[in-house]
This record gives C-alpha cells, structure tokens and sequence, in this order.
C-alpha cells in the first residue's frame, strides 16, 4: 500500500513538469546563492588560519613594544636572561606595482622550517645571510609580480602565505631602512624554568598569549558578517518560492489525497510520505544548488579577494577549494529549508476539511485567518527588532533590527495590497473593473510570497543602492580634500630624502613630510602621523568634530587629531584625552575622517612626533605645485636622482588606484543584489504559471459572458504589472529604512565610521520600471497560453467538480 500511493503521489509531478522544475530550481537558487557566500567566507577564513599556522602566530605567545619596535638592547637583554625568543621585522615591500608584506626573521631560531619548492635552487647558509640575500615568497605572489626590480633573488616556496615575503631579519632591516629594530619578538617553547619574568628584564613589553584567531580575521569578521547576511536573504528569498510552489502542489493534490484516504490510507502515513517526497526533492535541489553555488563563489572569488588584499591586506588565496563541511552544510540548507517551506502547507493540510473544494476560491478563503495573523505578527517583529537594537547594540543587534524590519515589512504587504485593492474596489467603474479588481484580491494569497520576495530584492537594491551610491559619492570628495597635494614622492633612503627636500624646496610650493611612528592604542597597531603647520592642512584635511583653534593646538603640540574609528571605539572626541604609550596622553583637539582603515591612526606635530619616536623614516613627500608644472618637475626630479618609476605618483593616479579598490569592494554586494533581483522575479513567473491551472474556473465564466481571450490576456498582463508596481512602491519606504539601518548603525559598528545619507531619485524609477518589466514577463507566459487555449477547453471548464 506504501508503495503504491507514494508512486501516486510522485504522479503530480509527472503531469505538473513546470511545478516540478519551479520547486527544484526556486531550492536550487536559495540553496546556490547561500553556498557561494559561505565557500567564499570559507575560502577567506581557511587563508587567514593557513597564514597564521604558517607563520607561528597562532600558537606562540608574543612580546611587543606599545610605544613603538622593541630595541635591539631589549631583545639582547631578553636572550642574556635566559629567554628563548625569536625577533620579527614587518613592513610593506613594493614589487612592480603592488605591496607585499616584507617578513624579516631569524632562520636560525625561528620556529617554522621553510624550504624551497621543488625543482628551485638549494640554499646555502651564505645565501640566506650575506648580500643580496633572498626573498622567499609563495608561487601566487611570484606570478603576480612580474617585471619587478627586485632588490634580492625570489625563492618560490608553498609553506610562505599569499602576500607576505620572508627574508632574514638583516636583510629586511636593509630593504626597509630599520636598522636595530624589531616589529615583535615570538615566545618560543621549552623556556627554562628558573626564568627571571619578563617584567623584570623588559618592564615596557606586553606580552600577549596565542590565538586561534588572528588580527586580520577580526578585521574582516564585519565584511564576512555582511556577505552572510546578503546570503541568508538570498537564501528567505529563493525560500518564498519553494514555500508558494509547494503550498499549490498540495493544493492541487487534495482531490487525490481524499481518495486515497478513502480508500484507506491513514493520514499519518500520508503525512510521512509528502515528507519524504520533499526531503528527496530538497537533497535533489540542493546537490544541484551546490554545483550553482561553487560557479557563483567562482565567479565572484576574484573581486572578493581583490577587496580583502586591496583593503586590508588580506592573505586570501585566489582558488576555491571544496570542504567537506561546506557541502554538508549546503545539503542541510536546503533539507532544512524545504521542511520550512512544507510546514505550512502540510498544517493546513491537516486544518482544512477534506470535503472542501479544491480551487483558487476554497484556497483564498483557508487563507483569510493567515493574512488576519500576519499584521500583528509583522508589527511585534519590527517591534522585536527595534527592541534588540536599542537594549544590546553592537553589529548583531543592528543585524537583529534590519531583520525585524525586512521580515516584519514582508508579513505586512499582503494585509497592505489587499487594502490598496479594496480602495481600489470602490472606485471601479463598470462590472468588468470590479471583476478585475475582485479577481486580484483572490489570486493575492497565490502571489503573495512572490511579492513578499519582490518586496526584499527591491528594497536591499534600494537600500544597498543608497548606501554605496552615498559612499562613493562621500569617498570622491573625501579624497579629493586628503589627496591636496599634487605629486607624492617616496626616495630609496632617509639620505635621499634629505637631499630631495633640500633640492625641492626652491622648486615648489611647498615640500610636506609624510612621516610616521607605528605604537599601540587600545591593543591595536596604529600609526602616528607627525605634520607641519601649513595651510594644505587646514584648508584641505576632513574635520567631522574639532575643538576651538584646532590647528594652533595641534601645530604647538597641545593637542591632537584622531580618526574616526578609535573616536567612535573608545568614545573619545574633542576635549577628552587619548593614551598613545604607557605614561603618555595627549588631549583630542579634533576628529577626522579616515575611510578605508581599519586601525586607530593620530595625528600631531612633526616636532612632537621627533621627540617621542625614534628612527622616523624621512622618505615620503607630499608636493605642493602648480599643476601645469607636473610633468616637468616629474622629468627633472628623474634626471636628478636615481629613483625608480614606482617612487613618483601624482594625484590622478592615487585617486584612481583608490578609487578602483572602492569598486572592487562592492562588486560582490551588487552582484548579490542583481542574484536577489532576479531570483524574486522568478518567483514572480513561478507563482503565476503555478496558479495558471486554479485560474481557470475564474476565466471561463468571464469569457462566456462575452470578454474575448485577447482582452482577458491584456487583462492578465494588466493585473501583474499593477500587482508589481504597488510593491515597488511599498518598497521604496522600506529600502530608504534599510539605507539608514546601513549606514547609521550597521556600518558605524562594523567599520567605525558614519556617512551621510543622499537620495538617488532616478535610481528608484529604474527599479520601479525594472518591477513593472518583471511583472511584465512573468505574465506573459500565461497570456500566451490563454490566447492559444481552446474555447472547447474553456467551455469544458463548466462540466469539472470545480
């Protein structure tokens, strides 16, 4: 008996192919797009662990200087007290047109065995350690460097994470002109036991204990946290489409399930069949939504890798691996996802009488109390989410109210549509408009989890949208005030630099110093910029919050300015105090804008920054001149001196470099909106050509008492393009409240810094007419079939139980 009505159960799908095809792949696309996120947030999080097991980080304690490198005597001092420790020199290297991370260690004590590739030249002790030396990096960062002037030989090794260049500490201190310094000293195992603490032998360090976690994970962890949230949205709104499909699949069943329970069938043995009939179907979709997913993590990998190098440095891999968990964990979205999306319908199935009749009528009316409940339910999530965001704060808690306003919006569109219908009602003129408008209120709960999918995807394209436009449109004017000067100069040695600003003095405006000292501040490595009192500062440097006299105080050393990021981390703004060493604050005369970074930065005078720094490197120079007189200057300063091509940049060229990174940081972001977009009109088509079968019984009448299958086809484009439209233009409040959640909550607490919010209206008409284009087509189909129906067909509608 099993057997046989699981068998003619499986025979709907056989006489309904599209619903078979709509459920599968609507699973498939919610399943696909979550996996490209999560293989692409694996992908980045198995490089940062991959890095830090291969650089000793995650397992050895650290020591460091706050203030600063650790000196050369404290490290000697460490080692004559019995300290097994092994010093770290890190900086940024340039090759051909990119930074690498320079990595200068002690072969002979460092904790990490690296060796050649096969296949490349032995190393010899006196090749590690006597001039040039050699520079050992992984075979990706070798390819991606090539024509570089390279100041030793590369040496091509697996075991050395992507972007980072490992050398001997004495030939780093060379390459990066820091002789007698060290970045951090490891803590390496077996310490005698006898050992004098370190707070006796070295009171300024701190010693910090291993992680698992490295900094550049936690760096990116708001990043990562956004491409899941845009996966979990595409995953609700590809759910919408299974949750519809399925809902008129045991619809459309009824009048088999209550023979079957007439011939016998308990209904507990029914009940256990659809479900394993929506688990098989789940496990067929989601295998094909990981074949999509992988496609999609592969296409969009590169950008997402130029985003976390470009912007932060990132050692991420540019080829995608599959892992096992990856692919369980897919299976499972989609298994868990069907059961979802099945609920509900296998409740009513055991709420809604056996004997009702089956159609779009019987269906419209079980779904009356449902619609009801939604309002309620849609306030107390909004409300929810509210609540959460102003009881707990931080990036879960704003995550937790963008929630509660897109799920709680979405609950409440169908009450809304069925109120703008009934308005509508009243002023319809003529029996034809009121059949039309009637009709709609009936097919509203067939349509309204594809309209509740179109409602998201536009409202995350408008919110989004807003978001990067208001970005990029605050970051080109941002760089235009930070990028003031015309040309940037960068001389081989401190030695050059003095002779280039000596030589350069007479021959421009004004030579500004980019001069820095590197410290800690609330445990995070920043940098301390020293500057000169000149008025390219004080017309041109971005100030959201100053005190009185600000560049006074900050040019005679009473004061000083902060970066966005530590003011909003630590709750510190002007006429509160910063600790930029142990022992050492400085009060906070003003707070600057510093896109992009994701550290603590200060800036103060270049006189305070020579008193309290040692060793600042004077190779970096900012160029005040008139901007015809760029190139000639460019050309002499070539004939002068002996710098490579690389050590000249002028503006254009900064802003474009930065520029290009910022459009490569959201190409992942418009890529899902466009996925989202897209999916959400398939559900839209799916839905439609779902209930094609239920519309007929409304259809045949209308065309019996005389309307021609031509005008009831306009009819039916009419009806989705209204259906379309009135959701687009409930969305445009929704995706505006989304803008603001992103940038006033979601993006202060994931990267520390708050943007103004500018209205894009010509964007909004594109999307609305994208809505109604969409609505268009997903009718279009069944507008075909009904003008290519037979009146037979029509007439035979009347003899069916229906």
């Amino acid at each position: 008996m099993i057997r046989a009505t699981f068998l003619a159960l499986l025979s709907h799908w056989r006489k309904q192919p599209v619903q078979f095809i709509t459920l599968v792949l609507g699973l498939s696309l919610a399943t696909g797009l979550w996996s490209a996120v999560q293989a692409i947030n694996g992908q980045a999080r198995a490089s940062y662990a991959e890095a830090a097991e291969q650089l000793g980080l995650n397992r050895l304690s650290t020591l460091s200087m706050p203030s600063g490198p650790v000196t050369l005597d404290t490290y000697v001092a460490l080692r004559r007290a019995g300290w097994q420790v092994s010093p770290v020199l890190e900086g940024r290297l340039r090759l051909a047109d990119r930074f690498v991370t320079l990595m200068g260690v002690d072969f002979l004590n460092y904790p990490i065995t690296v060796t050649p590739d096969a296949g490349q030249t032995d190393l010899t002790p006196a090749d590690i350690f006597g001039k040039p030396g050699r520079l050992i990096a992984s075979p990706e960062t070798l390819t991606e460097t090539p024509g570089a002037i390279l100041p030793a030989p590369l040496i091509a090794s697996a075991q050395v994470p992507y972007g980072v260049v490992l050398t001997d500490i004495g030939t780093a201190e060379r390459l990066l002109d820091r002789h007698g310094e060290i970045s951090r000293m490891l803590v390496l195992p077996d310490q005698a036991i006898d050992l004098p603490p370190i707070a006796e032998v070295a009171p300024s360090l701190v010693l910090l204990a291993p992680h698992g976690e490295n900094d550049i994970a936690r760096l990116t962890d708001s990043f990562h946290l956004n491409l899941t949230a845009f996966g979990l949205l595409s995953f609700a709104v590809g759910l919408f489409i299974v949750h519809g499909t399925v809902g008129l699949a045991f619809e459309q069943r009824r009048p088999m399930i209550r023979t079957l329970r007439a011939l016998g069938v308990p209904l507990r043995t029914l009940t256990l069949l659809l479900l394993t009939e929506l688990l098989l179907l789940a496990f067929l979709a989601g295998s094909l939504g990981l074949l999509l997913g992988y496609l999609v993590a592969a296409a969009l990998l590169p950008d997402v890798v130029a985003t976390l190098r470009g912007l932060y440095g990132a050692p991420v891999g540019g080829q995608l691996t599959l892992a096992p968990s990856w692919i369980a964990a897919g299976i499972g979205m989609a298994l868990l996802g069907a059961l979802l999306a099945g609920a509900q319908a296998l409740a009513k199935l055991h709420r809604m009488p056996l004997l009702a009749a089956p159609g779009q009528t019987g269906w419209a009316r079980a779904s009356v109390p449902a619609t009801r409940r939604m309002v309620p339910a849609g306030l107390a999530l909004i409300a929810a989410g509210i609540a959460c965001h102003l009881l707990f704060g931080g990036l879960i808690a704003g995550f937790a109210l963008l929630a509660g306003l897109m799920l709680g919006a979405a609950l409440l569109l169908p009450p809304t549509l069925a109120l703008c219908l009934n308005l509508l009602a009243r002023r319809a003129r003529g029996p034809v408009q009121e059949w039309l408008w009637a009709d709609l209120r009936a097919q509203l709960p067939g349509l309204s989890l594809a309209l509740m999918a179109l409602l998201l995807a536009l409202a995350t394209n408008i919110g989004v949208g807003t978001m990067v436009s208001s970005f990029r449109l605050t970051f080109v004017g941002w760089l235009d005030q930070r990028l003031a000067s015309e040309l940037y100069i960068t001389a081989r040695d401190d030695a050059q630099g003095a002779q280039l600003a000596e030589w350069l003095a007479p021959r421009t405006r004004a030579v500004l110093p980019i001069r820095y000292g590197e410290t800690r501040i609330s445990g995070l490595p920043a940098r301390v910029y020293g500057i000169v009192d000149h008025s390219t500062y004080r017309d041109h440097w971005p100030l959201i919050a100053s005190g009185p006299a600000v560049w006074d105080r900050v040019s005679e050393g009473a004061g000083v300015l902060i970066n966005e990021q530590l003011a909003r981390s630590d709750d510190i703004w002007p006429g509160d105090s910063v600790a930029l060493a142990p022992g050492w604050s400085m009060p906070i005369s003003g707070v600057y804008s510093d896109y992009g970074n994701p550290n603590p930065q200060v800036i103060l005078s270049m006189d305070l920054l020579l008193a309290r720094f040692d060793g600042v490197a004077n190779r970096q120079f900012g160029l005040r001149i008139a901007p015809e007189d760029r190139a000639a200057l460019i050309s002499e300063i070539r004939d002068s001196f002996d710098l490579p091509a690389s050590a000249i940049v002028d503006q254009s060229t900064v802003k474009a470099q930065s520029l290009r990174i910022f459009e490569k940081t959201f190409v992942v972001t418009g890529a899902l909106n466009l996925l989202t977009l897209g999916v959400a009109s398939f559900a839209i088509l799916t839905s439609l050509l779902t209930l094609w079968t239920l519309r007929l019984p409304q259809l045949a009448p209308v065309w019996a008492l005389g309307l021609t299958r031509r005008r009831l086809a306009r009819l039916e484009l009419l009806r989705s393009i209204a259906m379309a439209g009135l959701t687009a233009v409930l969305a445009l409040p929704l995706g505006l409240a989304l803008a603001w959640v992103l940038l006033e909550v979601i993006n202060v607490e994931a990267f520390g810094w708050r943007l103004p919010m500018h209205l894009f209206p010509l964007d909004w008409l594109w999307l609305w007419g994208l809505a109604l284009l969409a609505g268009a087509c997903a009718a279009l189909i069944p507008a075909r079939r009904l003008l290519s129906t037979a009146p037979a067909d029509l007439l035979r509608e009347f003899s069916n139980e229906r």
